[in-house]
């Protein structure tokens, strides 16, 4: 199996490259790499490579970030829903991208691939995939949302027809800020502890699912990212921003792993926006298009 490892490891550094690469271009400048190791007498070891673009003409911050980490014992979020792996080492390795575009008529994106290998003492080693892709729009486009809901469907299609209406539904459930009883965004898919039908089918699964994040994405970037905006759509970009940052820092399962287990903090909060802003009770009007997100686009639905 180590030879497997070593295969899901050399697609992920490869999955990154091409991500930011693409991303780089449409830019016209070039991410920041940022090559960093966890030494031994941390509480994990491991390295990555965190590559971040901030105050870009369209990102105002996309970051994008390999990690490859080991530690003696599994944290409360990832054994939660596993009891019997409570004490087992570990060793965990993926990809995590969240973009932040400058332009409020662009979605937010978040995109992970991830693979855990959970190792007790004294039994087999338990492996499982997780991951996925989910838009958070500013403002809400009906064809941008069949178009991402439609290339999710695609990266799962040929893994059995029941995998994106199970992964919709879960992603539907889990970007979900219980706090306030609405949705993050308007969601993708997601997945996590898979393991079906063996390691490899359920690495070729999370490949086609990394391997189809940028054309879920840079066609609605593209579409987006030079559209007048005014003032009053900065704010409310910035207030729906917030509700990322609540969502990231009260429910995230790979936050609350990142932080628990002793991972790299500028890599694990990379995803944050670089402003956001909160106010008391504060609502659209009837008949906006800021009460148009709220009422058709962040809402549970069948796009596809």
């Amino acid at each position: 199996m180590e030879q497997g490892i070593a295969a899901v490891r050399d697609w992920l550094t490869g999955l990154q490259q091409r991500i930011t690469g693409a991303c780089a271009e449409i830019e016209g400048t070039p991410f920041r790499s940022d090559a960093w190791r966890k030494e031994p007498g941390e509480p994990l070891q491991g390295e990555g490579v965190t590559m971040i673009l901030e105050e870009g003409r369209v990102f105002e911050r996309a970051g994008c970030g390999f990690s490859h980490v080991r530690g003696p014992q599994l944290p409360p979020s990832a054994t939660q829903n596993r009891p019997e792996l409570v004490g087992a080492s570990f060793e965990a390795m993926g990809v995590s991208a969240v973009f932040h575009p400058r332009n409020p008529q662009a979605p937010t994106v978040h995109m992970n691939v991830r693979m855990l290998a959970a190792l007790p003492a004294a039994a087999p080693a338990v492996y499982w995939f997780g991951g996925g892709m989910d838009l958070t729009p500013y403002y809400g486009y009906e064809e941008d949302a069949v178009h991402f809901h439609s290339v999710c469907r695609d990266s799962l299609a040929p893994f059995g027809a029941d995998k994106h209406p199970r992964f919709k539904a879960w992603c539907d459930d889990y970007f979900f800020l219980k706090h306030r009883g609405e949705p993050r965004g308007i969601g993708g898919i997601f997945f996590d502890d898979y393991f079906e039908q063996g390691f490899a089918p359920s690495f070729a699964l999370l490949q086609s699912v990394g391997d189809h994040f940028l054309a879920a994405y840079l066609p609605i970037l593209q579409r987006r990212k030079d559209l007048p905006a005014t003032p009053a759509q900065r704010e409310w970009q910035l207030l729906r921003r917030g509700r990322y940052v609540e969502f990231n820092l009260v429910w995230d399962r790979g936050t609350h792993f990142g932080l628990q287990s002793g991972g790299r903090t500028e890599s694990i909060l990379m995803s944050m926006p670089p402003q956001a802003s909160w106010a008391y009770r504060q609502q659209p009007a009837a008949g906006t298009r800021e009460a148009e997100l709220l009422d058709r686009f962040l809402v549970r639905k069948d796009w596809v």
